[in-house]
């Protein structure tokens, strides 16, 4: 048995698995097939060492990575692989404090709360602290403690370490918040550790039974752990020293989840005497891919140096194609998967689409929709099912068609307008009753006194109020449609519903505010129409999107998928998307000035690279939509850092449609052959259609200027913004697209860093 299982394995995938006693780093590349050798080593515990399985306890991240690791000891093991820890941390923390929590004061049958469930208790916790929600974002405030509970900071912890008014803020909410917690015999996720944890060094006989229960711990992604996971791995394996770790800090791409690469990066500091163990060969990617991978990540210095190498074939060069926009990029992808599964036998399930940002699957998705191709959306939902789409999608929609009850109900008290479900539930009883529509009940209801009703209203003075308010909004809104630029229609729109105060406030702001950012962008397209005739077309486009039938579970789907969730999948086939400055590396670690955030956005893009098996596609926009607007985008820095015998820049005649060919009909995504078409409504701009010289990419990293060298805004002046009230300006920084506006603001709102051309802010000097 021990050589079925040893024979398959490489020189260091072996010395790993035999490798059983004192501390062990097994640092694994992509692809170097690491899941293997965890399970081979668990199988040569127990089946050739005659270790019981009861003394192993393997820890891992995700549910799915637990599920597949107890799949393949269950293949090599049989049911002896039932009795093995092979779990989540927070699922075997949480065995642990059923066991034992009551040492610390835990009941036993303590609940778990999740994220909705905490965020009400920080609302609650901050109303009796006296602090207003709507000043400070409850998301933000459990974020800051969530990081402290990672960091094992408790309330005295943070409380020592506090330095500014914010943070004391969050202290004294936190403070409430382990109160609220404990009252309802309660823990969050963070607890499950730091409780766990503390567990540990309040009694030390407990921790000598699990020490002695779990003779060899082994920790999967470590370079995922956070400060807490760390140090729950040390506590057990204080006494034995039998911990195995195995990660790849070049991989490292979620200290935004309070990951610190810091405990892979020191793990020989803490435990000298530890074995080190490099998995270099590499079973999944070419060559080429492999090559190109090394020499960006090698600009990297926060890292473990390793000497990635494969046997598989030299493969093809990594393309470099540009598109003129973003949705030329989207138009490139879908041709170009048309002639490789036409040429080359690939099949949809083959090929991903991944990128940075979730709004930039807009222009895929429409692609896609325009060429009949099956997709999914990985991990969230499609671009215009997204909520403050729909909400902002509604309004459009309402002030076309004031008759549009759906619309209505779902924006009626979006943001909050004092509209509640009672006051909605007696509307909806008068328009059923009057048989008109919810918007002619309203104005029924605000205009008329019960009395020249033909019904009685069982409405307040404040209720009727509040829908007078609505009505006119809406009524104010409808009656700047005719005459409008479609984009400044959804701007104002955004402004006077309060859907952007709204959206800016709210706890996943960034990624919220670019997706409006994107669907302005795909609105601009309209920009030779106006008024009614604009907005009947745009809606009318999302309606084709937004309402086609979910398609077949087990179909053969192009997957769209973000580079984050991308981690840990592989695919024949890999587009990046959005390899430009401000997307690819993101503008926020640009900004930053921390070269920490920079280099793990070069890991990110290095996961993407290592994702693909065969063919990798690096993809970007010579031009890109940016709150409706256009500007020329700096090709990614990294693009640079890729040597140039592995990369191949496509000609415009290979890429570009075909004049004779016609657009497709919709199909099954059988029929890829055809999506060389030329789009039914191609960019006017797009330089396939284009006399003008086709440029060309240079692989050069451009220098960032401002937009213009005298900003519309300087240091002292005072503006005003259609939110936030009376301000005066702070600073003004150039960014790659736009200008960053810092503004102090009156009446407890505070200072805000502010893009220019998104704020709109109005000077009161002049």
């Amino acid at each position: 048995m021990t050589d079925e299982y040893l024979s398959q394995l490489n020189p260091p995938q072996r010395e790993a698995v035999e490798t059983i006693e004192g501390p062990l780093l097994i640092v694994a590349g992509p692809g170097s097939g690491k899941t293997r050798v965890i399970t081979n080593r668990i199988a040569y515990l127990i089946q050739t060492c005659g270790v019981s399985p009861y003394k192993i306890a393997a820890l891992t991240f995700t549910n799915k990575a637990a599920k597949e690791m107890q799949e393949r000891l269950r293949q090599s093991l049989g049911q002896s692989a039932l009795r093995i820890s092979a779990s989540t941390f927070h699922s075997f923390c949480s065995m642990i404090l059923r066991q034992s929590g009551d040492k610390i004061g835990l009941a036993n049958d303590f609940v778990i709360f999740d994220d909705d469930d905490q965020i009400a208790v920080v609302k609650r916790a901050m109303i009796e602290c006296d602090i207003d929600p709507k000043r400070f974002s409850p998301r933000s405030i459990l974020s800051a403690i969530s990081s402290s509970k990672s960091q094992l900071l408790d309330v005295d912890g943070y409380r020592t370490k506090k330095s500014n008014y914010y943070e004391e803020i969050v202290s004294r909410v936190y403070e409430k918040y382990e109160e609220v917690l404990a009252q309802s015999s309660a823990v969050d996720f963070d607890d499950l550790l730091m409780k766990t944890y503390s567990l540990f060094e309040f009694d030390k006989s407990i921790l000598q039974k699990y020490q002695d229960k779990y003779l060899y711990l082994m920790v999967d992604e470590f370079q995922d752990t956070n400060i807490a996971q760390y140090n729950i791995a040390k506590q057990l394996s204080e006494s034995h020293k039998n911990l195995c770790v195995v990660g790849d800090p070049d991989q490292s791409i979620y200290s935004w989840r309070n990951a610190d690469i810091r405990n892979i990066l020191s793990f020989q500091t803490d435990y000298p005497e530890a074995k080190v163990i490099s998995l270099e060969e590499n079973y999944r990617s070419t060559k080429t891919i492999l090559k190109g991978a090394k020499s960006l990540i090698s600009a990297n210095t926060s890292r473990v140096d390793k000497d990635l190498w494969t046997n598989n074939t030299e493969g093809t060069p990594i393309a470099v194609m540009e598109g003129y926009n973003e949705e030329e990029e989207a138009q490139l992808v879908i041709r170009e998967i048309g002639r490789i599964s036409e040429s080359g036998g690939y099949s949809l399930g083959d090929i991903s689409v991944m990128y940075r940002v979730n709004a930039q699957s807009r222009a895929f998705e429409m692609a896609c929709q325009r060429y009949g191709v099956p997709y999914q959306v990985v991990g969230g939902v499609k671009f215009y099912q997204r909520k403050e789409i729909k909400d902002i999608t509604a309004y459009l929609r309402l002030i076309l068609n004031t008759h549009d009850d759906i619309s209505l109900n779902r924006i009626i008290n979006v943001p909050t307008r004092g509209i509640g479900q009672r006051t909605i539930d007696e509307l909806t009883r008068v328009a059923h009753d009057m048989e008109i529509p919810l918007f002619e009940a309203i104005d029924k209801v605000t205009s008329l006194s019960n009395q020249e009703m033909d019904i009685s209203v069982q409405l307040g003075s404040r209720a009727i109020r509040a829908l007078s308010d609505f009505k006119n909004l809406i009524t104010l809104m409808s009656n700047e449609l005719d005459g409008s630029k479609l984009v400044s229609l959804i701007e104002s729109v955004l402004a006077k519903s309060g859907l952007k105060k709204h959206v800016q406030s709210d706890d996943q702001a960034e990624d919220r505010i670019e997706n409006i950012q994107e669907y302005i962008s795909s609105a601009a397209q309209f920009s030779e129409l106006q008024g009614r005739q604009a907005l009947t077309s745009f809606l009318e486009s999302i309606s084709l999107v937004a309402d086609i039938d979910s398609l077949e579970d087990g179909a053969d789907f192009l997957t769209l998928i973000t580079l984050h969730q991308a981690k840990g999948l592989e695919f024949p086939v890999v587009f990046v998307a959005g390899m430009e400055e401000g997307i690819l590396p993101h503008m926020r670690s640009i900004e930053s000035g921390d070269p920490s955030e920079l280099e793990e956005e070069r890991r990110l893009f290095y996961v993407g690279m290592t994702r693909a098996r065969e063919k990798l596609y690096l993809m970007r926009s010579f031009r890109r939509g940016f709150r409706g607007g256009s500007g020329p985008s700096a090709p990614s820095r990294f693009l640079s850092e890729i040597p140039d015998e592995l990369i191949m820049i496509p000609s415009r005649e290979q890429t570009s449609p075909k004049p004779q060919e016609k657009s497709p009909k919709k199909n099954t995504g059988n029929q890829l052959r055809h999506m060389h078409a030329t789009p039914k409504k191609p960019q006017k701009e797009s330089f396939s259609n284009s006399k003008k010289p086709k440029p060309r990419i240079r692989r050069v990293v451009n220098k960032i200027s401002p937009p213009n060298s005298d900003p519309v805004y300087k240091t002292g002046d005072k503006v005003k913004h259609h939110s936030f009230g009376d301000g005066i300006v702070l600073n003004t920084e150039s960014t790659a697209n736009d200008v960053q506006v810092t503004v102090a603001f009156k009446e407890g709102t505070g200072v805000k860093k502010l893009l220019a051309s998104f704020a709109k802010l109005e000077k009161t000097d002049q």
